[in-house]
């Protein structure tokens, strides 16, 4: 008899969580698991990705109600006799107007949204909140199943969660699972009880699947003259990525007379600030907001080197990629860095500012034998990580 399996995840839309999901359902034995896909907003550009034997479920109507904009919300629950729902979300709309840190306010605005969330008529046998944060709430409350797993995909420190208002979420876990050992480092100090359920599953990663997916042919190729260098960026567009620093570390590589494109794939809200600073520093013509893509294999395989300028990182699951298609690497040197990438080896580890990184990047440009060296070692790593699916397999039991 097939076991029940739940999975949690706010959406599909593009991130290193919601790619790694779909890797990991690809991989998924649908002869021993019935599946079923929980989303607060069903939509993204994965969904076209999604295996067809993984069933969305239908979101409640008290949660539609809630979710459209403050004033039509509160009309409709009133006019539903709902009052106490209709109180909910006007606190949670104050409290994400509050200022403060993004990841407490989702904490803190939590138990008004739980409100319009009944709890799942169907029992599972396991239920994966594959996200940390709401995902992990709503599986704690709103989820009967004989086993809990909780996903955590970030540096915990880095996202300024309440470790406080978290305990009694992972307390009702059997099982928190992140994506590297310096991520579970940090859990093992912030939750010392929690120690014997911490699992390290690394991201799913196909070689095979990416590197067919690489020569499919883009939307739009890059228009790239013969003497440019094409750097490409895969993240949100959010302040993690710290795609600000790219964007002016592109500002002095252009100063320095560099012929190069940077292209940036990803959406998100940061998207106007960052076009803002891209026309205020007259790079229109060098640096790229392409958007969402769904396959950006193309993209890194016409790349000559892959950036990662990000603040903080769990375990970024385009590094492997870029990895894979053997392509250098430059990334900062967030708390995880070291874990991801052999500096001098595998690509480059500089300093979060934008001189580290335009000087990291325009040693790459100038020196083609060490790109080579970079490439040739790449391309005899065994990058496959498929295997990681037994690990979950083996804590499901």
């Amino acid at each position: 008899m097939k076991k029940k399996l739940l999975f949690i995840i706010p959406s599909l839309t593009a991130g290193g969580a919601e790619r790694s999901l779909i890797n990991l359902l690809t991989q998924m034995d649908f002869e021993q698991f019935d599946v079923d896909l929980f989303m607060f907003s069903p939509q993204g550009i994965f969904l076209e990705l999604l295996p067809e034997q993984v069933r969305i479920l239908p979101l409640p109507e008290s949660y539609n109600e809630f979710v459209k904009p403050m004033l039509p919300s509160i009309s409709r629950l009133l006019w539903r006799k709902n009052s106490k729902l209709a109180f909910s979300r006007i606190m949670f709309s104050v409290k994400n107007r509050m200022s403060g840190n993004v990841s407490v306010k989702e904490q803190e605005s939590w138990k008004y949204m739980a409100r319009s969330f009944p709890v799942l008529d169907k029992k599972y046998d396991i239920a994966i909140a594959f996200l940390e944060k709401s995902s992990i709430y709503f599986c704690a409350e709103k989820v009967k199943a004989d086993k809990k797993i909780g996903w955590v995909h970030n540096d915990y420190d880095m996202l300024g969660m309440n470790p406080y208002f978290d305990q009694n979420y992972f307390s009702k876990l059997d099982y928190i699972v992140t994506v590297s050992e310096e991520c579970r480092h940090i859990l093992k100090q912030r939750f010392p009880n929690q120690n014997e359920k911490l699992k390290v599953i690394y991201n799913i990663v196909s070689p095979t699947i990416i590197r067919e997916l690489s020569n499919m042919e883009p939307v739009e190729a890059f228009n790239r003259n013969n003497d440019e260098f094409v750097i490409l960026s895969i993240g949100r567009l959010h302040p993690q990525k710290g795609f600000e620093y790219a964007i002016r570390a592109a500002k002095l590589l252009l100063d320095e007379g560099y012929r190069f494109q940077w292209n940036i794939i990803g959406e998100g809200e940061e998207r106007e600030t960052l076009t803002e600073l891209i026309q205020a520093l007259k790079l229109e013509n060098h640096v790229k907001l392409l958007g969402l893509k769904s396959n950006p294999y193309p993209y890194l395989r016409q790349a000559d080197i892959y950036a990662q300028t990000s603040v903080f990182e769990g375990k970024a699951i385009a590094i492997d990629e870029a990895k894979i298609l053997h392509k250098p690497i430059i990334i900062t040197n967030f708390s995880t860095a070291k874990d991801q990438l052999k500096d001098g080896v595998e690509g480059l580890i500089v300093d979060l500012s934008d001189e580290a990184i335009a000087k990291g990047i325009a040693k790459l440009m100038q020196d083609s034998a060490a790109r080579m060296r970079m490439e040739q070692h790449l391309a005899t790593l065994e990058l496959g990580t498929e295997d990681e699916i037994n690990k979950l397999y083996h804590i499901m039991g």
